[in-house]
């Protein structure tokens, strides 16, 4: 499904003025609180009237329809739990309300790992585990299309590193399109098929997640200090000293990369997010160092910005990595287009909250 998205609205200090197309896919709404996202799924829900909207599902136009007849399903930064009930109680709640028996139920329980947790209230609930509650009562809505509002927000790392998963065999397994708000760029990075930039109420950027993330133009308006480029690579082998080998295909080349221990068994395929403060530069093919991940690369662009940085679009065959480099580096190895270089990535820089256990083919 495709969702259709146009609307106006005015806001204190600018009005917002979205244009913007959602593909199959976890399509995320990314950039500073304050800046309008929430505004356009709460129009999208139809819990906010717009000044203007035309919001269509496949072609179905949704913007006239009371919210209860859109059939989304809304997943909030506060998991919004009825304390009265139980899991099972709150799970079946939306089905009740559309008088019909909670189809699922029992693929959905398995699916986001909540068995055990169906007598439970959600005042004995983790933050994680009422979320992912949470996520199960708004897919037994039968939806057409899922928004999520900053789930992740409220958490603490070690509940996000436990339901990233979970999103991420949302995103995967179900034939459904979700919206995603967020200002976190690794969360996002790890998540998005699609991202749509918006600053002070406008569409400023648009595209494929591994392209934007790689576009060292964009860089700056999605945060210099979190920029990086996600690759996808299969898991190879998992040795006996602790790391993993993983095949980056690079053309027709398949690369080696090495890290530490990941999730997965031999074959799956991983999405990564490499940070561009991690990619180390070399005209030539290093030798004696204790980096494992040596990668043939080639300069595709540079961008220069106003400080004394330079970042450096690198193609891998069709992927792409980004290297922050000061301006005198750049100078130094008078870096241009079509220049072969080598990029050394720690195997130990790739943190673990950026490997994704699964990939949109």
């Amino acid at each position: 499904m495709t969702l259709e998205i146009r609307l106006s609205h005015s806001l204190p200090g600018f009005r917002l003025e979205v244009d913007l197309t959602a593909p199959p896919g976890l399509t995320c709404l990314f950039g500073r609180s304050g800046s309008g996202k929430t505004t356009v799924i709460n129009a999208v829900a139809g819990l906010l009237r717009p000044d203007r909207a035309e919001i269509l599902l496949d072609g179905e136009p949704l913007h006239h329809l009371p919210p209860h007849k859109r059939r989304i399903g809304y997943v909030f930064q506060d998991a919004r739990l009825f304390p009265h009930l139980t899991v099972r109680g709150n799970l079946g709640y939306a089905a009740r309300i559309r008088r019909k028996q909670p189809r699922d139920l029992d693929r959905i329980v398995a699916l986001l790992g909540i068995a055990a947790l169906l007598d439970r209230r959600p005042g004995a609930l983790s933050g994680g585990e009422r979320q992912r509650v949470a996520i199960g009562r708004a897919l037994l809505s039968e939806p057409r299309l899922i928004l999520m509002d900053e789930p992740l927000a409220a958490l603490d790392e070690a509940r996000k590193a436990e339901i990233l998963p979970y999103i991420e065999t949302l995103r995967d397994e179900l034939a459904l399109p979700i919206l995603y708000v967020s200002h976190s760029l690794p969360e996002v990075a790890r998540l998005a098929t699609t991202i749509a930039v918006i600053e002070a109420g406008h569409l400023v950027a648009r595209g494929p997640a591994a392209d934007l993330l790689s576009d060292p133009a964009i860089a700056p308006v999605l945060g210099l200090g979190d920029a990086g480029a996600i690759l996808t690579a299969r898991i190879a082998a998992h040795e006996g000293d602790g790391l993993s080998r993983l095949e980056l295909a690079a053309g027709p080349l398949m690369l080696p990369l090495w890290l530490p221990r990941v999730a997965g068994a031999p074959g799956q395929t991983l999405r990564l997010r490499i940070a561009a403060q991690d990619v180390i530069l070399s005209l030539s093919r290093p030798e004696g160092l204790s980096a494992l991940n040596i990668l043939p690369a080639r300069v595709s662009a540079l961008h220069h910005g106003s400080g004394p940085g330079a970042l450096v679009r690198l193609d891998l065959g069709d992927q792409h990595l980004l290297a922050r480099v000061t301006r005198r580096s750049a100078e130094a190895l008078a870096l241009a287009p079509g220049q072969p270089v080598f990029a050394i990535v720690k195997s130990v820089a790739v943190a673990r909250d950026s490997v994704g256990h699964t990939v949109t083919p």
